[in-house]
């Protein structure tokens, strides 16, 4: 039962009122812009914007299983042969074939090298000296056999032609 007054029952008798008597409950209780808040004050707009900004550090941290973050290469993984100093890795994606050659031991610079060639087509090759790899190489390679050379130092390894 209410308590009544002089005048009649004290308290919010209808909608109107109910809305002014809950406005005035509190801060964590008020309605923000739009009244789109949370029961702890933060705006939902906020924290969609956190969101969208956390989703959007995906691709610049590296989402697993993408072969470009590994090798700077884009396609799957076609062909891998190992050698004693590294390894060849070769990656085909529709129309192109990539290839770069990887050292087992990153470090102190040595000679490295990538060759890859396209069936009917010159060789794109990439040396120098390097600490952790040679290439990519890129060749344009839509229904063609390709063959890809890597070498660090004085040992080397070759896939023959390969994809065709």
């Amino acid at each position: 039962m209410r308590p009544t007054g002089p005048t009649g029952p004290t308290g919010p008798t209808g909608p109107a009122e109910a809305a002014e008597a809950a406005g005035a409950a509190g801060p964590s209780a008020a309605a923000g812009p739009a009244g789109r808040t949370r029961p702890g004050g933060r705006p939902l707009l906020a924290r969609l914007l956190v969101l969208f900004l956390l989703a959007g550090l995906v691709p610049l941290l590296g989402a697993p299983g993408v072969a470009r973050a590994a090798s700077g290469c884009s396609g799957r993984p076609a062909k891998t042969v190992e050698f004693s100093t590294g390894e060849l890795r070769v990656y085909k994606s529709r129309a192109h074939v990539c290839a770069v050659t990887v050292a087992k031991k990153p470090g102190k610079r040595r000679t490295m090298s990538v060759t890859l060639q396209a069936r009917g087509g010159r060789a794109v090759s990439d040396k120098g000296k390097y600490t952790k790899m040679a290439g990519p190489v890129t060749v344009n390679a839509l229904n063609r056999c390709v063959r890809a050379t890597g070498a660090i130092g004085k040992k080397s390894a070759s896939t023959g032609w390969i994809l065709c």
